[in-house]
Formats: structure tokens, sequence, C-alpha cells
């Protein structure tokens, strides 16, 4: 008989239960293990290719279950998705997704995909590829200015999604009659923004982490060079902008806090006048609360970093007409905090301390003793000088040094 440990968790790409999926915008389900959620509602979630989902009615009580294949309906025919969300969050999904029950018809779970509707469903998905590259093709001989991103079948068949990206109202009529023609399908054009398409697509950001509209993100606001001034990050077009070529969404995630850290702070415009000379601002420490000046409007010359309420202060006194000696405060200095050294916190006190050290023959140099000096070589013609031999005393197994004979 075989045992095997259970680990505990739960297994992604497995059926039942399974807090979170590989696929793309999933959902983590911290409902379940408590099985009593599961039948709150008759509302499942399908997730189909991609970042597409629908949320349907599973009217006739079948009994699913995470990572089911089920046929729902389509417009028209049916559709084949997965499982991939039951219970009490489907709700709280649906209306985060604005999707309201009362007032739009939800559609309804047909059965659970049979053999034939999965092989019509693989059939389907085979063709996506070539149709793509072809719908391509025939946009570039129309001189249409757009680009096909994606090809979706729909699960019997009949009918295909060409996702696609233009910067400008295109007139497509004439392109679906020729796609119509040429595929034997009913189309269906979606326009999808460059962040969609990367949400699509799906890869790595420069952060190492999955990219944020291919895993939880699907609402996208606007993203200025704002943000990056608020933050104080390098006005850098390669470094702003993801692998869509737009700003990174990141970007707003911690705007608000930076704005409200910097609130009180003085204008970047605002000059310091001291008796030294004029002080320009440099750059601003939002959460330590300290800002740099330099003498030189262009360059860092002769850097000065002082509080904020230090720079407060020097304004104040400027509106009146006064100006201070130093720029920075003699308590400031004398109360400033002694930096710990990060190497010496931790105990590494270099990065090569791993490596091995060279040979210093200084150090390991023998000692010149008695022995050595009777090793050495005698000039030629000379006889070696006498050795004391140590005499062993049998009796008391104890060594003797037995001075030689004169």
């Amino acid at each position: 008989m075989e045992f095997e440990q259970y680990t505990g968790g739960c297994c992604m790409n497995k059926k039942g239960c399974c807090c979170n999926s590989d696929k793309k915008l999933s959902s983590y389900d911290w409902l379940c293990d408590l099985p009593e959620t599961q039948n709150d509602t008759d509302f499942v979630e399908v997730q189909f290719k991609n970042t597409r989902k629908g949320y349907f009615l599973n009217s006739t009580k079948i009994p699913l279950e995470k990572g089911d294949v089920v046929a729902v309906e389509a417009q028209p025919g049916h559709d084949i998705g997965e499982v991939t969300l039951l219970g009490r969050l489907v709700l709280l999904q649906m209306k985060k997704n604005n999707v309201n029950a009362e007032k739009m018809e939800i559609k309804r779970v047909y059965r659970k995909a049979k053999p034939s509707d999965l092989d019509k469903f693989k059939e389907a998905k085979g063709k996506e590829h070539e149709t793509m590259i072809k719908a391509r093709q025939i946009a570039e001989s129309l001189k249409l200015n757009m680009k096909i991103g994606d090809v979706e079948f729909q699960g019997d068949g009949n009918k295909a999604i060409f996702y696609y990206i233009a910067d400008e109202r295109v007139d497509f009529r004439q392109l679906i009659k020729v796609f119509a023609e040429t595929f034997r399908v009913r189309i269906e054009m979606k326009q999808i923004g460059a962040r969609q398409e990367a949400g699509r697509i799906g890869g790595i950001g420069p952060c190492g982490r999955e990219l944020c509209c291919s895993g939880w993100m699907s609402n996208f606001n606007s993203v200025s060079t704002a943000a990056a001034r608020y933050q104080d990050l390098s006005l850098n077009p390669q470094k702003l902008a993801g692998q869509c070529g737009k700003l990174k969404c990141c970007m707003n995630f911690e705007l608000d806090a930076y704005i409200d850290a910097s609130s009180d702070f003085p204008s970047k415009e605002v000059h310091l006048e001291t008796k030294d000379g004029t002080y320009f601002h440099f750059k601003t420490d939002v959460f330590k609360r300290l800002i740099s000046y330099s003498t030189d409007q262009n360059f860092g010359a002769n850097i000065t970093t002082i509080s904020v309420d230090r720079a407060k202060e020097i304004l104040s006194l400027n509106k009146r007409g006064i100006k201070p000696d130093v720029l920075e405060n003699k308590s400031e200095k004398e109360d400033a905090p002694v930096k710990a050294d990060y190497e010496n916190v931790v105990g590494q006190d270099s990065l090569t301390r791993f490596d091995k050290k060279k040979n210093n023959n200084n150090k390991h140099k023998k000692k010149a003793g008695p022995r050595s000096e009777l090793n050495k070589k005698a000039p030629e013609g000379e006889a070696k000088p006498p050795v004391n031999k140590p005499v062993l005393n049998t009796v008391n197994n104890k060594k003797l040094n037995k001075p030689n004979a004169e």
C-alpha cells in the first residue's frame, strides 16, 4: 500500500478547491475551504481565451466545480469555457465589473462539455493563428491603418472575434465583407488599446513580476508624466514606458501617497537667499522630509540638505527681507543622527570577503631557529659545527641533553 503525504493548501490548474489558477486575471478564492459559500448563488464565472471572462446563470443546478469545462449560451450557438469561480465571490466580481443581473440579461450554462464539443473546440482553436495571419494580409491589402492583434473563435466555430488596434477611426465595412467571404464565419470586430493587448499577450515586467494588466488589472486609468515628477523619477522615456509602449500603470499606484506627503513642501521654483548666496532646488526626499539645494541652477554644486521646517523658516525670513548667515541650522547639525552603516550592521564588510586571500610571504616565513642555523651548508673546507643530540633516560623516560665531549 502506497501512502502520500498531504502537504495542505490548494493546487493550481486542478478541479475542485483551488485558491488561485494560472489563468490571466485570476481571482484569489479565499473562501475555497468553506463549502457552504459555494452554493450561495447560481451565478458562475467562466473564462475563455486570455483575459475574456463572462458571468452565466446555472439555472438547471448542474453540479459544477472549478476547472470544469462547460458549454454556455452564445449569440449565435454556444461557446466553450472553463469555470474559474463559484459561490459568494462571484457576486463581488460581478459588482466590481459593473455586471447588474437586474438590468441586463445573463446568459445560461447549458451543460458540461461533451467529447464532441471538445473536438469542435479544438478544431476551431487550431485555425486561430492561420486566420490572424491571413486577416493581417487582407487589412494591409485594403490599406487600412490598423493592426489585427488576436483572433478568437467561438467554441462551436460559428463566430470569430477579431481584436484590433487603431489610433484613428477605421471604416472596416469592406473588410468585414472580405472576412466573411474568406473565412465563412460570423465576424465581430473589437477594438482594444495597447495596454489591453499587452494583457492578452502577457509577459514579465522590469520588476520581475507578471504584468499587472495580465495578472489582475482590468481598469486602465490614464497615466501622465506629472506622476513621474511628483515622485522625482527620471524622465527617461525608455524607463517610464512599459512593454505596451505606454507609460507604466504602476506610476499611479503610489502617486496619492507622494501627493499627500509633499502637500506642505515649499515650491521647487522658490529660491532661498542667504548671506553666502542664492540656493536653488536640487532634489527632494519626500518621506524623509529632506530637501537638497544647490548654489547653481543647472547642476549640483555645493549641495546642502536641510529639513522642510528649516526651508520654511528661511522662506519666512526672506519674505521679511532677512537673510540668514548659512543655509543649515546649527541645531540640526548637532542633532543629526549617526548614520548606521549597512555593512557594519549586517556584518558583511566586503563583497570580496569569500575570495581566496593571497599568500603573504612575510607572514608565513618560518622564524630562524637553532636548527635552521645548523642545517645551513658550511663553506667548503670547513667542518659542520657539532650538534647536541638528546639522550633518552630509560629509567625516567626523559630526554636529557648530553653535552658534547670537548
